[in-house]
């Protein structure tokens, strides 16, 4: 636990101007107004997890916002929210 406190504060600290232009955007919108979509994410971030894969790995950013046509730093805000708000126990 100690250290998903210490990932969120380094994240925070390292995309706060992604935050920023996120918060302006319908970045976090989606998710925000159709909870099943955040559940989805959920879902794939455990499946990730049950191969031993990390929700906040380099190829799955890439692949969030490849699939979002977002950002990759916009792609890290989006999968920090949800697992912060959605999923707390992926990792």
């Amino acid at each position: 636990m100690k250290g998903l406190k210490h990932l969120m504060i380094g994240l925070a600290v390292v995309l706060a101007p992604s935050t920023a232009a996120a918060a302006d955007s319908d970045l976090l919108n989606g998710v925000k107004s159709n909870p099943q979509e955040a559940k989805a994410m959920c879902q794939d971030f455990r499946d990730q997890n049950e191969r031993g894969k990390s929700a906040y790995a380099r190829a799955n950013t890439r692949n969030v916002a490849e699939s979002r046509q977002i950002s990759r730093p916009d792609a890290e805000v989006l999968i920090t929210y949800v697992v912060g708000i959605h999923c707390p126990d992926v990792r």
